[in-house]
């Protein structure tokens, strides 16, 4: 029987540019690795095998963006190609709505696969629901726009799943989904993502959709 592996995938590099609030006091690449850090024992004590695809900050010395991508997509192609296992990619990060350094209104959490129906829509419908369910306090936080939903989603192919052409889903071998945990330059979301309850309510997708 083939064992199951999931990749945790981290965010960008600690030299990307832009990826951070506009006060600089959270920056995604930090927050991302702390999170899938602190997730990947809670994953295990079910008997999952849990890997990160780029733990360390200090691996990304001197590396472009499309060197980055590579890289985290050979990792995981390396792992999908073995044939006594399946490999699922989740990659974890943190939207944001501008990059003119201002505090901005756009808020709310969604997972991305790529254009198509495949394998990866199920798990992100499975992310999906959980969030929908467990993400009671952010829906309940700060300020909402008219038009705005805690939990992001578009239904026109019959799932909740957004759907880019983003290098490390259409690359990666494997059912692979992007997770964009609310917004790096809205003020109420970043008290959120800092938050010990927003760091055991946001777990909780991961752990209910992959089981």
């Amino acid at each position: 029987m083939k064992k199951d592996l999931i990749i945790l995938g981290t965010a960008h590099l600690d030299t990307t540019p832009g990826k951070c609030s506009p006060d600089g006091k959270f920056r995604e690449a930090v927050w991302s690795r702390e999170f899938v850090g602190d997730l990947k024992p809670m994953l295990e004590s079910y008997g999952l095998e849990v890997m990160i695809d780029w733990p360390d900050l200090s691996m990304g010395k001197g590396t472009t963006t499309s060197q980055e991508l590579a890289k985290r997509v050979e990792i995981v192609n390396k792992e999908a190609a073995k044939k006594n296992q399946n490999v699922y990619y989740i990659s974890t990060h943190v939207n944001a709505a501008g990059s003119q350094g201002n505090w901005l209104g756009a808020r709310g959490w969604s997972v991305y696969t790529s254009p198509g129906r495949t394998i990866s829509d199920t798990l992100a419908e499975f992310l999906w629901k959980s969030a929908h369910k467990n993400l009671r306090t952010y829906k309940n936080l700060g300020t909402w726009g008219k038009n705005q939903v805690p939990i992001r989603s578009d239904t026109t192919d019959g799932d909740h799943d957004l759907e880019e052409k983003l290098y490390v889903l259409t690359k990666t071998k494997c059912p692979a989904v992007l997770v964009e945990n609310m917004f790096q330059d809205n003020h109420d979301d970043v008290s959120y993502l800092t938050s010990d309850i927003g760091f055991h309510e946001l777990s909780r997708p991961y752990v209910e959709g992959i089981l």
